[in-house]
């Protein structure tokens, strides 16, 4: 039987092992918080969900989360909100709403998988921005005016990076900007790291832009992955073609999901800041981690939790990780999962004593490949 959409590589390799290991260098975003956590963070009472009734929400989501959301990003109009099961769900049913077969559509390569495979399946034609590894995955936006044409429907990237944390600076956002408007194409734009920055200021999501589709989540910066909500910016009639899409599929959120996050939208900072705290520390480690050892690894910094090193004298990173874990018990994603094999995403989002134990583990088994290559 021919799947409805190709599998997700990165999401078959982490699908058992991310429940089974117990050192996780692997994730994008920072260390999942606990309910415990948000109590004390936000000051809520749990007694306040005594009220909250389990009748369906909004189809778009709730009035009160899309205002919050609407708030976040200074739009002025809550129905240009969409509030999904997770960024995912949110981007599916906008790509559903939005492609024909035959659509031409500019994807930046390395990419995530729910930015490429729901292309596919809608059976657009794709034309690929590559992020180059001899140029540190550094953007060329050249190249991404030579792709983009009178015939492209849409150009889809995410900007910090995912898997590379390459991103742009602000007068490149706006050069991006103006290569699509240009030719009058829809512009996706998945800002799942729009928080998880060190070297210069957040990127404003380009919402000015009126083809401009904006996407964002709580499952990177928040902590909150296993909440599953993420949220997507785009003109009225998109946002209710999208509905109509979900009709056929998830219908809505949980209201005690959204209870949740209306909470957490509320106090963002109190969320954010304490983690990207440790995410600062952690990047520290990590590059002294990858200065230390040259000649097995190299790395261009960049923004996100996470870098993507060229693993130098391993012939098979599919190998090394699931060796990690067969062997150590640690979570370390392979490169072969965004058609890059020779390097490995590593994550440095989660607690510092784990991050230290796994890059132990992954030193001690780097050094012994290469004694067993001898």
């Amino acid at each position: 039987m021919r799947p409805l959409v190709e599998r997700a590589l990165l999401e078959d390799f982490l699908r058992e092992r991310y429940h089974e290991a117990d050192i996780d260098i692997s994730s994008s975003g920072v260390e999942p918080y606990t309910v415990a956590d948000l109590r004390g963070l936000l000051g809520f009472d749990m007694e306040e969900l005594a009220v909250v009734s389990l009748r369906d929400s909004q189809s778009a989501g709730g009035d009160e989360l899309r205002a919050l959301i609407t708030a976040r990003y200074g739009l002025g109009d809550a129905g240009r909100v969409l509030v999904g099961n997770g960024s995912t769900e949110a981007q599916l049913l906008c790509l559903a709403a939005l492609l024909e077969p035959g659509d031409e559509v500019v994807v930046v390569e390395p990419a995530y998988h729910s930015l490429l495979a729901p292309v596919r399946a809608r059976g657009c034609r794709v034309r690929r921005w590559r992020l180059r590894p001899e140029d540190g995955f550094r953007p060329d936006l050249e190249e991404l005016r030579r792709l983009v044409t009178s015939s492209t429907r849409a150009v889809i990237v995410n900007f910090p990076h995912n898997p590379t944390g390459a991103t742009l600076t602000s007068a490149e956002l706006t050069e991006l900007v103006s290569i699509v408007e240009r030719h009058g194409c829809y512009l996706l734009w998945d800002g799942a790291f729009e928080d998880l920055v060190f070297d210069a200021p957040a990127l404003p999501a380009p919402t000015h832009y009126e083809r401009a589709l904006c996407f964002g989540t709580m499952s990177k910066a928040f902590g909150l992955p296993g909440l599953r909500v993420g949220w997507g910016i785009a003109a009225p009639e998109i946002v209710h073609a999208a509905v109509g899409v979900r009709d056929y599929t998830t219908l809505a959120l949980s209201p005690l999901v959204e209870w949740v996050a209306q909470r957490a939208l509320d106090g963002a900072e109190h969320l954010i800041e304490p983690r990207m705290l440790t995410a600062a520390a952690n990047r520290r480690l990590v590059h002294g981690w990858l200065s230390a050892r040259p000649d097995q690894v190299s790395a261009t910094a960049g923004a996100g939790v996470v870098v993507f090193p060229h693993l130098t004298r391993v012939p098979d990173t599919m190998a090394l990780c699931e060796r990690l874990m067969r062997e150590y018990r640690v979570l370390l994603v392979p490169g072969e999962c965004f058609g890059v094999p020779g390097r490995v995403r590593l994550g440095f989002g989660g607690t510092t004593t784990d991050l230290a134990a796994g890059l132990d583990a992954l030193s001690h088994l780097l050094d012994t490949m290469a004694e067993e290559a001898e």
